[in-house]
């Protein structure tokens, strides 16, 4: 469970990351108070554009419009096709062409796998809008349209969520970077190593807490399973737990031989535990592709220890109660 959600967490995040780069952008400018987290969360101007375009050593920028539709994570991207093309290369289609008029979307392959899209497929989000390509996924969003009708669609005419900016050389970026941050403030600018270094798990205060919390519950749940089975144990063997002090075993050997036993059990549940993770990869990747999902190797050990420790310590009750039981009582135990 710690390993699932540990690997859709850091696949989630790093899929965020890999498509901001997808842009093709050096620099990205953001709303004050704005979150990379949250593309869609904040707007500012369009005029930001102009603003950005006038710095020397720019060679694009262009503003885009991230805005949420239905669930969670859902959100479409409203881009200037041509200035987009320009900056990240161009889309790569797989299927159908761009689009043309109003009220209608790229998608990207992941998306077209998830909600079984092709070229003509209708998509409501409260105004009907009708694919017309798919395309490559790994170009900042998911599904894509032309920004004006979008920011008229959501009362957003004139507002845009990001300026992504390419400089004409990389040597020009520290330059560009500070320009930037003193006309829009510090906490407004990034350059895309940033972004890739701040989105991550580990900076996702919900997704960091509801690890934690995670955790705290397998550790619990691991000691009351472990502490009943070993229990349950301990009342079965009991005549055998006699027969081994009668024949001169110590408490000592008694809890070292009920713990050896623990931690080779909690050993296997754990490599079963690390496969498993395969599995829940394949089935994300098969019903649910938008939510990726990594093999985080790091945390083999963690989680291997917190169920080993786990289940020790639900075996320490058992097996001192096992070592104070008295031969002759244990011996005559039905």
């Amino acid at each position: 469970m710690i390993l699932s959600l540990k690997g859709v967490s850091e696949g989630v995040t790093g899929d965020m990351a890999a498509r901001s780069r997808g842009t093709g952008a050096d620099l990205a400018v953001r709303p004050p108070g704005s979150s990379l987290f949250n593309m869609s969360g904040s707007t500012m101007s369009e005029k930001a554009v102009a603003v950005v375009r006038r710095e020397p050593h720019v060679a694009l920028a262009t503003g885009t419009l991230m805005q949420s539709v239905g669930a969670i994570f859902t959100s479409i991207a409203g881009i200037h096709l041509d200035e987009f093309n320009a900056m990240s290369g161009g889309f790569r289609y797989l299927k159908g062409g761009p689009f043309t008029g109003p009220h209608e979307l790229l998608v990207d392959e992941v998306q077209a796998r998830t909600d079984h899209l092709h070229p003509g497929s209708i998509l409501n989000f409260g105004q009907k809008w009708r694919v017309t390509g798919i395309v490559e996924s790994g170009k900042m969003a998911r599904m894509f349209a032309q920004i004006e009708p979008l920011q008229e669609q959501y009362a957003q005419t004139g507002k845009i969520s990001v300026v992504w900016v390419k400089v004409d050389d990389p040597a020009n970026l520290p330059v560009v970077k500070a320009a930037l941050k003193e006309k829009f403030g510090d906490e407004c600018v990034y350059s895309m190593d940033e972004i890739t270094s701040i989105v991550t798990a580990d900076n996702l205060p919900m997704i960091r807490n509801f690890t934690k919390v995670v955790i705290g519950i397998a550790v619990v749940v691991g000691f009351l399973v472990v502490f009943l089975s070993m229990y349950n144990a301990v009342l079965e063997r009991t005549r055998e737990i006699g027969i081994l002090k009668a024949l001169g075993a110590s408490p000592g050997y008694i809890v070292g031989m009920l713990l050896r036993e623990t931690v080779l059990l909690a050993a296997l549940g754990s490599i079963v535990g690390i496969l498993m993770t395969y599995g829940a990869q394949a089935l994300l990747e098969r019903f649910a592709p938008t939510f990726p999902m990594l093999i985080v190797k790091t945390w083999w050990p963690i989680t291997s220890g917190i169920a080993i420790a786990g289940s020790l310590i639900g075996a320490l009750g058992p097996g001192f109660k096992a070592a104070k039981q008295d031969a002759i009582e244990a011996l005559s135990y039905d």
